[in-house]
Order: C-alpha cells, then structure tokens, then sequence
C-alpha cells in the first residue's frame, strides 16, 4: 500500500486547519484525526522506491557528507552518548547488565573477558531506532507490513540498513538557552515556532540531509533535582513539530530523550512524533542523548552546526542500537 502525498494548496488549508495558533490561544492544536491526516500528508512512502528501507537516511549523501567534513576546525570532539548505568531509578529502569568471565584473580588468564546485556529502548541508554522500531500501525514505514517483525527479527527496515554510518552536519537547537532557562521543565511543549526562534537566533539555515538534536535541559535537571519518572512526564516536540521537520527535509531526529513531549496533548496519541517520524516520514530517532556538554561548547564557540557521526551495531533484524555520536568542531 502506497500513502500518497496530498497537493500543496491542501497542505497548506490543514496546516490553517490545525497548526496554526489560535486567537487567544498560545499553541497549534493537534487532534488525534489530524494525526492520521498528517500520516498522509507528510508521508514519504515510495520517494526513494517502492523497496526502499532508509527512509530520511538517503538524505545524507556524498555532498552532504562533504559539506560537514569542512564544518571540522578545531579537531574537537564533544562525545553525544550518555554513560550506561545500572542504577535502578524512575528513569532508568535495569537495562544493562555488565558480568566479569574472566578476571585478574585466575592466575592462568592471559585476557580479561566479560558480557554486556542491554536491552537499550527506554530512557537510560543513548540508542537509533531502526524504522522498524514502531509497529503501532497496519503497516511500517513504505507499507511493508508489522508481521515483518518476527520472534527472530524484522526482516525489513531493520538497524542493519545504517551500516555505512551517520556522517553529517548537525545542528543543534538548544531551547532552554532561547528560553533563558538552564533547562525545561517536565511536560513542555516545544512548537514550530520555538524552532523558528532558534534559527533566528543561532543565524543558522536548515538544510537537507541535517541530523536535527533537540536539547530540553533533561540532564541538567536530573543532575539538580534528581530522576523522575520522565516516560510519563518529559518536555519535547509537540506534534505539530513533525510539519517543520518534514519541510526541512531533516535526515535524522535526536534529542536527550524521546523527542516526544509528554504527555503528547494528543488524545488517544501517545508519541505522535515518533509514529510521524518512524512510520510516515522514514526519519530514524536518536533517543537519549547527552547534550549537556554540546550546549556548552557550542555557547563558548558560538557555533551550533557541527560535523556529526555515529554508527550501529551491525545486527540483522536489530529493531535499533545502542551508539556513542560524536559532535566535532
């Protein structure tokens, strides 16, 4: 099954419809029905073929690899990946196990070994979502169906369709510091126009084929006033954000947790950026990542855009991966 795109001009009615603000109102407002519409109308369903299983990820192509190799000045490296922990917390859930094989204490070793498990979707461990990742729907992302995702893997859209790795201009959009703030508080929203006002403000220009990091303050709360249970109350995109990311033709989405805002202020819609993200537009997730120390080297360089690279696990059928992104100036 094919979704197609709807015209422009219809695009532009809905937009009206549903995204705008409101009189007396300070934010678009998105129905569950205009959701499903968006599906639609921001689908990217058969741009790449009907095969294709990339999605947004076709976006970073040899000249935009190029064009973020020259954003490489300084030679400094500013690692995006949260360090993996086991402490058990509202936000981080036991998800990690780390067991020793091999240690110094048998005198016949000639190697240390040991054994990571991880089971990294949730709120603790920097991870991609693979398209394949969300099958709250009849069909994936392209129309191929849920029940490609099978006891033994999916067998398309799978994280193995990143092997040759994210490399690319990052931008960084840091709303705490548009706001004044040194962080959000759980459940803000984050509108297009927020996004708007970071542009403007950062002097910066969007551009296709962009890995888009959505900075919240998340860690830096954490770090003041301990964990909370962010899975049911986090600040994020707001579904109307899903328009702006679309029209910008980002070719990655990552914040420092779900991108979501939650609650989503979607009735009956919990993460409706990621279903639009992942299911309609084929654009992966970056969830988790640490940008505490990205705000501040960006602040000090003045510098928001940035040569970004990361790469998953190589893991046929894998629904995602733990990774480390490395932000270089």
């Amino acid at each position: 099954m094919k979704i197609d795109l709807i015209a422009p001009a219809a695009a532009t009615v809905l937009c009206l419809a549903f995204c705008a603000v409101l009189p007396g109102a300070d934010a678009p407002r998105v129905t569950r029905a205009d959701v499903d519409q968006m599906m639609k109308e921001l689908s990217n369903w058969g741009r790449w073929g009907k095969d294709d299983q990339k999605g947004t990820f076709n976006l970073i192509t040899p000249a935009v690899r190029r064009r973020a190799a020259v954003l490489v000045r300084e030679g400094l490296p500013v690692p995006l990946g949260r360090n993996v922990s086991t402490e058990d917390a509202p936000d981080n859930k036991p998800a990690f196990g780390h067991a020793m094989l091999i240690t110094g204490a048998d005198p016949t070793a000639q190697f240390a070994m040991d054994r990571y498990t991880e089971a990294y979707h949730g709120s603790g461990i920097t991870h991609l979502d693979a398209l394949c990742h969300m099958i709250g729907a009849a069909t994936l992302f392209n129309g191929f169906p849920r029940n490609s995702v099978t006891q033994t893997g999916a067998t398309k859209l799978d994280v193995l369709n990143y092997k040759d790795g994210i490399f690319a201009r990052g931008i960084l959009m840091d709303i705490p510091s548009l706001k004044g703030v040194p962080y959000l508080e759980p459940g803000t929203p984050i509108y297009p126009q927020d996004l708007d006002a970071w542009v403007r403000k950062a002097g910066i220009k969007i551009e296709p084929g962009d890995v888009i990091l959505i900075r919240t303050g998340r860690w830096a709360r954490r770090a003041k006033l301990g964990a909370w249970d962010i899975g049911a109350k986090a600040a994020g995109l707001h579904a109307s954000c899903a328009r702006w990311l679309r029209e910008r033709d980002a070719a990655i989405l990552g914040s420092d947790f779900a991108a979501d805002v939650m609650p989503s202020g979607v009735e009956g819609v919990a993460m409706p950026i990621h279903k639009l993200a992942l299911v309609a537009m084929g654009l992966p997730i970056i969830d988790n990542c640490d940008l505490e120390a990205l705000s501040e080297t960006s602040a000090r360089l003045g510098r928001w855009e940035f040569l970004i690279a990361t790469a998953p696990e190589a893991v046929p059928g894998g629904t995602g991966s733990p990774v480390n992104p490395i932000a270089v100036f």
